[in-house]
């Protein structure tokens, strides 16, 4: 027996030793890029800063130092991206436009990335604009920055303040690409450009999602989307291990300062993710990371509608009007909530106020689809968090003024009854 527990203290201790070694292991490699320290969380993500969101309701599903402003890298050419597709919207520029590179567009360091664009090349919006999101290319989007605004810092100050008009508080633009480390932002609003661009410009996946493009005839080969975690690249070899299966976009970033970064969206079943990650320690681990982000937001949540839109709220069906054929109009949902919740957790939502429109401000005629009231509710997410969601209340139907005769006998009841109820009171 002596021998027996001898060789079990034994086999604990090489236990013991090797587990040591291996969570030593674990804490070394958590770390970014250069040997940047690794902002530690619950996933066991090795990132400075992260966050997942879903698309529609833009619910934060998880994050990690989500707010602290960072270099972003070639993730700076998604407000750059944004701005064009802002251009092609408002008629300003089209895609088959031509445009005529100029010196400063083809003064691109050789270390770069880029389409080697010379002085006086003339390609249209849409080519340098597939230049600039699937090959990153610096002097595609100088060269575009230059056609929309004229000079590269008249663009970058477009930036900004676009960045302020959507409410990107750490946003600092110093330039079109990001290959300067002063161009900074948070991972959420990273996420949150992303965002506007998919709900303004949904064609963006158009070109974000494409696998290689072939820039010119005599080009040797087409350019690679930088994006290795595409889902279309399931079939293509030496890329197919980072594939994840409905991934569309966005943008991937480095420059020394900024690690490997990675903007990315997601689409599965009806949902659709968001997810940033940043200062990474190589290319591949920015899309390993996301993929562990990506993993657990489909294995942990779910969408529920918890009120629909056009629907009846109980104690809230109608509302008073003044003069109209009817003294109340029924009212209903303008849109629906939709929250994120826990896989197999029936979500619940609390009101918390209501703001009915007094029917002094409601007078008729009143139109279909007036706004009548707005519902405040509250939500606790699955970390304990409040979220509130406003609905308005909206009539369903035309309210008709009533006729003159109607109405003065109305106001006759109405004085008699109030009379009535005067004299009650005395007794």
């Amino acid at each position: 027996m002596g021998k027996v527990r001898l060789l079990s203290i034994i086999m604990l201790c090489v236990v013991l030793l090797v587990t040591s070694f291996a969570t030593s292991a674990g804490r070394a490699g958590a770390v970014g890029y250069d040997n940047r320290p690794s902002t530690e969380n619950e996933l066991g993500l090795q990132v400075k800063s992260a966050i997942l969101i879903e698309f529609e309701t833009g619910q934060v599903l998880y994050e990690v130092n989500p707010d602290e402003s960072l270099p972003i890298a070639s993730m700076t050419k998604l407000m750059t991206e944004y701005i064009v597709m802002q251009e092609i919207g408002n008629g300003r520029l089209t895609w088959d436009e031509v445009i005529t590179v100029t010196p400063e567009a083809a003064d691109t360091d050789p270390s770069e990335s880029q389409i080697y664009l010379a002085a006086g090349d003339q390609h249209t919006v849409e080519d340098l604009y597939i230049a600039m999101a699937v090959g990153s290319a610096n002097d595609a989007t100088k060269a575009l920055a230059i056609a929309v605004e004229g000079s590269i810092q008249a663009f970058v100050d477009r930036m900004n303040e676009t960045a302020e008009q959507m409410g990107l508080t750490s946003a600092v633009f110093t330039s079109v690409t990001g290959l300067e480390d002063t161009t900074m932002m948070s991972a959420r609003d990273v996420a949150t450009l992303a965002r506007n661009i998919l709900q303004e410009y949904p064609d963006f996946l158009k070109y974000s999602g494409l696998q290689e493009y072939k820039f010119r005839e005599r080009d040797d080969a087409p350019m690679i989307n930088f994006n290795y975690m595409l889902g279309t690249n399931v079939n293509k070899s030496g890329l197919k291990h980072l594939a994840y299966e409905g991934v569309d976009g966005l943008k991937t970033g480095f420059i020394r300062a900024a690690g490997y970064n990675f903007a990315g969206t997601v689409q599965r079943d009806g949902l659709r993710y968001i997810s940033v990650v940043m200062d990474t320690r190589s290319k591949d681990a920015r899309f390993q990371e996301t993929a562990t982000l990506y993993n657990y937001a489909f294995a942990t949540f779910e969408k529920q509608t918890l009120i629909s839109p056009k629907s009846e709220v109980a104690g809230y069906e109608t509302v008073k009007i003044k003069k109209g054929v009817d003294k109340s109009i029924p009212v209903v949902t303008n849109k629906d909530v939709t929250v994120l919740t826990s896989k197999g957790k029936q979500a619940e939502l609390e009101l918390v106020s209501a703001d009915i429109i007094s029917e002094d401000e409601l007078v008729a005629p009143i139109p279909a689809g007036t706004k009548a009231g707005t519902l405040t509710y509250k939500f606790i997410d699955h970390k304990g968090k409040e979220l509130q969601y406003q609905v308005d209340l909206i009539t369903t139907a035309d309210a008709a003024k009533a006729s003159w005769f109607k109405l003065f006998f109305r106001g006759i009841g109405d004085f008699f009854a109030g009379l009535f109820d005067s004299i009650l009171n005395i007794f």
